[in-house]
C-alpha cells in the first residue's frame, strides 16, 4: 500500500504534536480533545505513522510522541481499524526498526509488541521469521532494532511463543539467541541474555534442551565489561536457582564466589545479585553450600543495609524536625481494608483456656493471612519504598539468620559489636537493622546478649539522629515477645515510656516507626498492658492532634491494636472520656467519600467490640451513617449497573467497611444494639448485600448476619426464608472466606431456630459435608464446618445423624485442636446427640471420637457425662477383651488423659 498525506493534514498534526509538549494544562487539554476527534478520520493513523517513520525533518521526541500516541490508539480502539491501515502500519514499523536514531528504533518496537499483543501473533505470521531475519543484517540499526522488539515480545507472550498454535517458533529463536551471546556490541549481547532469561521460569522445554550451552555462555559472559549485560547475568544464574539447580550444582562454589563479588558493585547490578541469596536460602542445599562462604558474605550483607548518601538525601535525613511540615497526598499509600473473617482459636497446649473462641479478626481475606514484608515497611518513603539493595540485604540475613539459627552469631556477634557502637550514625543504623533482622532467626542464641543489648537499643531511641530512632523502633518490636515474657520493670517498663515519647517525636518518619512497633508490642502484652492503660492513652490523643494525614492513618491502627489487646479492660469510664472524644470529632469531620473513612472505621469497630456497653452514648450517630453509607453505595451501584455511561460504579470498600463496624457494634453492643436494628431497615439491606457480586461484601455481610443473630435474634428471624438459601448457596470454597462466614452463620442461626432448622438442613448438610472431606480446604473453614455441622445435629439429630459416617473422622480431627468454648461446646453436644441416635455411624472411626473427646480441658458436667456415658457404653457393647485390643492402638499419652477424665 503506497499512501502519502496531504500537506495541511501533516502540518496540522505536528502541530498538535509539538503543543501536546506544552506544560500548560490548559493547551494539554485542548489537545486531548483535538486528539479525539481526529480519531473519527480513518487515515489519522497513517499520518501518525508517516511522522514517526518518515518524516526525518522533525525533531526526534516529536517524532516518538506520534508513534506513542499511535500506540495508545491500537490498544483502544485496535479492533476497529480497517485492516488496510493495520497492514500499513506493520510494514512501516518493520522499515523503521532500522532508523538510525535508538529513540525511534524503539518507539517502532513498542509499536510492533502493541499490534501483536492487540492483535494475537498468530494473526501476524511474519512477524517472528521478518525479526529473526533481522538479526542477521550487516546493519547494526537494523539488528538492535529487531533484537528490541524482540525482548518486549518475549516479555510480553512468553507462553504463546512456546504453543503449538504458532508452530512452537522458540525452537528456532532460543538457539539463534544463543548465537548472539559473543556478539561485539554490548547492547545486543544484553538484549540476548533478556531475551532468554524470559523463559527460564517456566521451563520452557525449547530451552532445557540448550540448557548446558546457555549456562555456559553465562559463565562466559560473567565478567563482561558491560553493566546491564553483568546484571541480566546475574538475573538468568538467580532464576536457574529456582529452576535447574542440578545444572547448577557442579559450579555451585565459583557462582557463589562470582556473586559475592558482584552484590559488592557500586551499581543496579548489586541488587540483582543480592537476589541470589534470597533464593539460595530456599533451597535445601543453602546450609552445605554457603557454610564455607558465611564469613565473607556476611560482613557483605550488612554493608550493603548502609544508607547510600543518596539515600540519606532523598530520605531528608538530615531534617530532624518535620511535623510542622503537612504531608503530600502523594505520598499516602492507598490502603485496603481486609474484611472480617471468623476465626477459632487454637487449643492452648497444657490446657489454659481463655474467652470466647469466636475471635472475627480484621484478616486477610484468603485465610491464610499473607504475611506484610517487614522491610517493604522500614523505610517507608514514597521515594525510597521501592525494593533497593539496603532492604534486599536486609532480607537476606532475616532468611539466611533462619537457615543457619544459631550457628550465624559467631560470625555475625563480632560485626555487630563494631557496627552498633559506632561512631559514625550510618553504620550504627544499619548495626541496628541487622540486630533486627535476625532477629527470628537466631533469637535462642541472642537471649544471653538481650540484657544488655536491650537497655542498649532503648538508649538509641533518644538518638539525635532521626533515621536511627525510627530503625531503632522497628529492632526493638522484633525483640517484643522477649521483652514481654520478662519482668515489667526490667525492660517492658523503660521501653514503652521510651516508645511513647518517639509517637510523639518532632521526626514525621519516627513518630511512624512507634507508633508500628507500639502496635506490635500490643499485640505482643495483650492485657499485661492493663495497668499502664491511663498512661498509654494519654500519648495516643495526645498525638492526636499533632499528626498530619499520613501518620493519622497509623494512629488509628495502633488505637485499635490496643481495644483488640486489651478488650474489655478499656470500657472504663475515665478511658472513654479520654479516647472516645477525639475518635467522634474526626468521624464528624469526615465526608461520606473520604477514604480516610476506612481506618477510622476499622479501629471504632475494634473499639467499639472492646467496650461493650461503654460504647453506648456513642452507637446511635455511628449506626446511622453505617447505614448510610451501605445505603449510598447500594444506591450508587444500581445507578451505574442501569446505566452505565452516566454513572461511575461506587467503591464498595465504604460498604464493606460499614458492615464491619455494624459487627463489631453488634458484638460489642449485644442485646443493647436491639433498638437500633429494629428503627431501621438494616435487614433489607443485609438481604441485598448478601447477593452482592463482590466476594468481599458477601463475606462481611455473613458476619453481620450472624452476629445480629446472637444479639438480637427476634429481627433476623422473620427474614430466615430469604437468608438460608443465600446462605446455602454460598458453601463454596472457591471464595475461602465467604464460605466461611457462611458456614459460621448458619451454625448460630440454627441455635436459635432449634428445631425449625429442619427444612433447611436438605439445603446445606451436602454442602457442608463435601467441604469436610476436601483435602484441600483450610483449617479455619475446617473448624467452622464442624462446629456448624455439630449445631445441626445438636437442633435437628434425626435429620443429621444418617450422615454420620460420611463425616465422623474429619470432624474429630477438626475440633480436637481448638480451645474450650461455646461453639466447642455446642458442637460436642450435637454429636453426642447423633451418636445415641445413629451409634453404628460412629464404630469405625471410634478411636477419633476417643481423641477428640480427650482434646477438652474443663467441659461442662453435663457434657462430661455425656462423652463419659458414650466412652463406657462403647466399652460395654464390645467386651472387655475387644476394649483391651482397641486400646492397644492408642497412643500412651491418649490412654492416660481417658483414664484421668472418663476414669475408663
Amino acid at each position: 500500500m503506497s499512501w502519502e498525506p496531504q500537506p495541511d493534514g501533516l502540518s496540522q498534526i505536528i502541530t498538535l504534536l509539538k503543543q501536546s509538549q506544552s506544560t500548560d494544562n490548559m493547551i494539554q487539554r485542548a489537545v486531548q480533545q483535538k486528539l479525539e476527534e481526529l480519531n473519527h478520520y480513518p487515515d489519522f493513523n497513517n499520518y501518525l505513522i508517516y511522522v514517526l517513520t518518515k518524516l526525518t525533518s522533525e525533531d526526534e521526541p516529536t517524532r516518538s510522541l506520534s508513534g506513542l500516541i499511535l500506540k495508545n490508539n491500537i490498544r483502544v480502539h485496535g479492533t476497529q481499524l480497517q485492516p488496510a491501515i493495520i497492514e500499513y502500519i506493520k510494514q512501516e514499523c518493520l522499515m523503521a526498526l532500522g532508523d538510525p536514531s535508538p529513540l525511534i528504533r524503539a518507539t517502532a518496537g513498542i509499536l510492533i509488541t502493541t499490534i501483536a499483543n492487540k492483535g494475537g501473533l498468530q494473526n501476524w505470521p511474519e512477524l517472528l521469521p521478518t525479526l529473526c531475519d533481522m538479526l542477521d543484517s550487516q546493519d547494526y540499526s537494523v539488528c538492535e532494532g529487531a533484537f528490541g522488539a524482540l525482548q518486549k515480545i518475549c516479555e510480553d507472550s512468553a507462553d504463546t511463543l512456546d504453543s503449538s498454535a504458532l508452530n512452537r517458533p522458540l525452537n528456532i529463536m532460543i538457539p539463534k539467541f544463543l548465537q548472539f551471546f559473543r556478539h561485539s556490541s554490548p547492547k545486543i549481547r544484553s538484549n540476548a541474555i533478556a531475551c532468554i532469561n524470559q523463559f527460564i521460569i517456566n521451563r520452557t522445554q525449547a530451552l532445557m534442551v540448550h540448557i548446558d550451552t546457555f549456562i555456559e555462555s553465562l559463565f562466559h559472559l560473567s565478567s563482561d565489561d558491560d553493566r546491564e549485560v553483568r546484571k541480566n547475568v546475574c538475573r538468568g544464574l538467580v532464576m536457574l536457582l529456582d529452576v535447574r539447580m542440578d545444572r547448577l550444582m557442579p559450579h555451585m562454589n565459583s557462582i557463589i564466589e562470582y556473586m559475592l563479588i558482584r552484590t559488592q558493585d557500586p551499581d543496579e547490578t548489586s541488587l540483582e545479585a543480592c537476589e541470589f541469596w534470597l533464593t539460595l536460602a530456599e533451597q535445601t542445599i543453602c546450609k552445605e553450600v554457603l557454610t564455607p562462604h558465611l564469613p565473607r558474605l556476611v560482613p557483605v550483607l550488612v554493608r550493603g543495609m548502609k544508607y547510600s548518601d543518596i539515600d540519606i538525601i532523598i530520605l531528608k535525613g538530615d531534617v530532624e524536625e518535620d511535623e510542622m511540615i503537612p504531608d503530600r497526598e502523594e505520598d499516602i499509600k492507598p490502603r485496603f481494608h481486609k474484611s472480617r473473617t471468623h476465626t477459632q482459636k487454637p487449643s492452648l497446649g497444657g490446657g489454659v483456656s481463655s474467652g470466647d473462641g469466636a475471635v472475627r479478626s480484621m484478616e486477610g481475606n484468603d485465610d491464610d493471612e499473607e504475611i506484610d514484608d517487614p522491610y517493604d515497611e522500614m523505610d517507608d518513603d514514597s521515594n525510597l519504598s521501592d525494593w533497593n539493595l539496603r532492604k534486599c540485604s536486609a532480607a537476606a540475613l532475616d532468611v539466611l539468620a533462619n537457615v543457619f539459627k544459631d550457628d550465624f552469631l559467631p560470625i555475625l556477634l563480632p560485626i555487630l559489636k563494631e557496627t552498633l557502637f559506632h561512631e559514625e550514625w550510618v553504620i550504627k543504623e544499619s548495626g541496628i537493622l541487622a540486630l533486627g533482622a535476625i532477629a527470628e532467626g537466631c533469637m535462642n542464641g541472642m537471649v544471653p546478649h538481650l540484657p544488655e543489648l536491650i537497655p542498649y537499643l532503648i538508649v538509641c531511641l533518644s538518638d539525635k539522629k532521626a533515621l536511627v530512632r525510627s530503625i531503632t523502633c522497628w529492632t526493638l518490636s522484633r525483640y517484643a515477645h522477649w521483652v514481654v515474657s520478662q519482668p515489667h520493670d526490667q525492660y517492658l517498663k523503660p521501653l514503652m515510656k521510651e516508645l511513647l515519647k518517639r509517637i510523639l517525636d518532632a521526626n514525621k518518619r519516627v513518630q511512624e516507626a512507634a507508633c508500628s512497633a507500639f502496635a506490635t508490642l500490643e499485640e505482643e502484652a495483650c492485657t499485661e498492658l492493663v495497668p499502664y492503660l491511663g498512661f498509654i492513652l494519654d500519648t495516643l490523643v495526645f498525638a492526636f492532634r499533632k499528626y498530619q494525614h499520613k501518620n493519622l492513618l497509623i494512629l488509628y491502627d495502633a488505637i485499635g491494636t490496643l481495644a483488640d489487646s486489651v478488650g474489655h479492660h478499656l470500657n472504663k469510664p475515665e478511658y472513654i472520656s479520654m479516647l472516645m472524644p477525639p475518635l467522634i470529632e474526626k468521624w464528624n469531620n469526615l465526608k461520606d467519600e473520604d477514604k480516610d473513612l476506612f481506618p477510622l472505621l476499622e479501629c471504632l469497630s475494634s473499639v467499639a467490640t472492646a467496650l461493650h456497653s461503654g460504647f453506648l452514648p456513642y452507637s446511635e450517630p455511628v449506626y446511622r451513617r453505617c447505614i448510610s453509607l451501605i445505603q449510598q453505595t447500594l444506591n450508587q451501584d444500581l445507578a451505574s449497573t442501569t446505566s452505565p455511561g452516566q454513572f461511575e460504579q461506587p467503591d464498595k470498600d465504604f460498604m464493606i467497611v460499614a458492615l464491619d463496624l455494624l459487627s463489631g457494634l453488634a458484638e460489642g453492643l449485644d442485646c443493647y444494639i436491639e433498638s437500633l436494628v429494629s428503627s431501621s431497615n438494616i435487614m433489607q439491606l443485609l438481604y441485598q448485600c448478601m447477593q452482592d457480586s463482590m466476594p468481599e461484601v458477601r463475606q462481611s455481610s455473613f458476619a453481620l448476619l450472624g452476629d445480629l443473630t446472637k444479639a438480637c435474634f427476634q429481627h433476623v428471624h422473620p427474614h430466615i426464608a430469604d437468608f438460608l438459601p443465600i446462605l446455602g448457596h454460598n458453601l463454596n470454597p472457591e471464595y475461602i472466606s465467604v464460605c466461611n462466614n457462611a458456614t459460621w452463620a448458619i451454625g448460630e442461626i440454627s441455635i436459635k431456630l432449634m428445631e425449625d432448622t429442619k427444612p433447611y438442613i436438605p439445603m446445606v448438610l451436602g454442602p457442608l459435608i463435601e467441604i469436610i472431606n476436601n483435602t484441600n480446604t483450610p483449617k479455619t473453614l475446617l473448624e467452622n464446618t464442624a462446629i456448624t455441622i455439630g449445631r445441626l445435629g445438636l437442633v435437628c439429630p434425626v435429620e443429621v445423624a444418617p450422615s454420620l459416617q460420611q463425616f465422623v473422622r474429619q470432624w474429630c480431627s477438626s475440633l480436637r485442636n481448638i480451645r474450650d468454648n461455646e461453639e466447642k461446646d455446642s458442637a460436642f453436644r450435637g454429636m453426642c446427640q447423633m451418636i445415641t441416635v445413629n451409634p453404628v455411624g460412629v464404630v469405625p472411626d471410634f478411636i477419633f471420637f476417643c481423641d477428640a473427646a480427650a482434646s477438652w480441658m474443663t467441659p461442662k458436667k453435663d457434657l462430661h457425662e455425656m462423652l463419659q456415658k458414650i466412652l463406657h457404653g462403647f466399652k460395654m457393647q464390645v467386651g472387655e477383651e475387644n476394649w483391651a485390643r482397641f486400646v492397644e492402638q492408642f497412643p500412651p499419652q491418649l490412654s492416660e488423659r481417658l483414664a484421668v477424665m472418663y476414669s475408663i
